[in-house]
């Protein structure tokens, strides 16, 4: 188990850190949670959390997958690109104001250049989400975020 606080896991910061904490973790998986609170940033006018915040939860827990491996290790928390998903489902439009939600994500692919596909689910009462996200995370990240020179 970690004691990490979620913002030294993911690459966010402020109100786009919408996870609350990581509730496990191991070599291919993470548990994370969140309850919703009125107020945050894609909150609407009754609390709730529109349904398709499900992905970005799904992918801060991908990033806090790969952080929680990163601290483990000794290693800087690095950017990493959600690059799509396939098939995201949710049997509900919105998540309710004060509802605690589970995050499950399971890596089924990383290969050596960054790729990776992680299988995940959204868990809350009466709420189940699940989607296959497609991740990236470069060797060098500070590459593909530079500008180009300009002659």
């Amino acid at each position: 188990m970690n004691n990490w606080p979620i913002a030294e896991l993911v690459p966010h910061a402020g109100d786009m850190i919408l996870v609350d904490d990581v509730l496990s973790y191991a070599d291919e998986e993470i548990t994370t949670r969140l309850q919703v609170r009125a107020g945050g940033l894609f909150s609407q006018a009754d609390g709730s959390l529109p349904a398709w915040v499900g992905i970005e939860l799904m992918a801060q827990s991908v990033a806090a997958y790969a952080g929680c491996h990163a601290r483990a290790a000794g290693l800087p928390v690095e950017l990493g690109f959600l690059l799509g998903t396939r098939n995201y489902h949710c049997n509900v439009d919105a998540f309710p104001l004060g509802a605690e939600l589970q995050i499950h994500a399971l890596r089924s692919l990383q290969d050596d250049n960054g790729m990776g596909v992680f299988e995940c689910h959204l868990t809350g009462p009466g709420i189940h989400a699940e989607a296959r996200l497609n991740v990236f995370r470069p060797p060098h990240v500070a590459s593909y975020l530079e500008e180009p020179a300009h002659d």
